[in-house]
C-alpha cells in the first residue's frame, strides 16, 4: 500500500446535492434548517452553517437521496430547533457508537444525518435505513431488521 503523508492535505469535503427546485430548496434550507447562502447561480448555489457547507445543484450533479454526515454540538438542541422551524425529521435524536444522531430529509429526499458526541451511559438505539426500516443489534451483535408494526 502506498503511503501519501508526505503529499498535502486536502480541503474538508462539500458534498454536491442534486435538488429538482434551487429556489425552493434554498428556502427550505434558511429557513427550516438554519443555513445561510454564501453564493448563488441560476442552477447552482453554496450553503453554509457553521464549518459545514453544501452545494446544492438544479436538476445536475448527484443523485436525489444523497446522505451526508454532518457533526454538531448538541444534538438535542438541534432536535428542538428543527421540530420548531417545521424541518421534516426523519428520525429524531438516538444514540449509537459513533454520535447521538438525528436524521432530516429535505425537499428531494436527501437526508442530512447530523450528530453530537455519543452518550456512553446510555444504551445504542435503533437504526433507521434509507427505506425507513429499523433495525438493532441482536445480542451476539448481528443487525436485524425490526419487523414493522401490524397495520390495523
Amino acid at each position: 500500500m502506498a503511503c501519501f503523508n508526505n503529499l498535502p492535505p486536502f480541503d474538508p469535503a462539500t458534498p454536491i446535492l442534486r435538488v429538482a427546485n434551487l429556489a425552493a430548496s434554498i428556502d427550505y434550507y434558511v429557513q427550516k434548517l438554519g443555513f445561510k447562502v454564501a453564493w448563488q447561480y441560476p442552477y447552482f448555489a453554496q450553503l453554509n452553517r457553521g464549518r459545514s457547507t453544501l452545494f446544492l445543484s438544479m436538476g445536475d450533479q448527484g443523485h436525489p437521496g444523497s446522505w451526508v454526515w454532518m457533526g454538531c454540538e448538541d444534538a438535542d438542541a438541534l432536535f428542538a430547533e428543527y421540530r420548531a422551524t417545521g424541518a421534516k425529521i426523519r428520525n429524531p435524536p438516538t444514540n449509537y457508537q459513533w454520535a447521538l444522531e438525528l436524521q432530516v430529509e429535505d425537499l428531494d429526499g436527501n437526508v442530512l444525518r447530523i450528530g453530537s458526541d455519543s452518550r456512553s451511559d446510555q444504551p445504542h438505539g435503533e437504526w433507521l435505513d434509507m427505506y425507513g426500516d429499523r433495525w438493532i443489534n441482536a445480542p451476539d451483535g448481528t443487525p436485524t431488521r425490526v419487523p414493522p408494526a401490524p397495520k390495523e
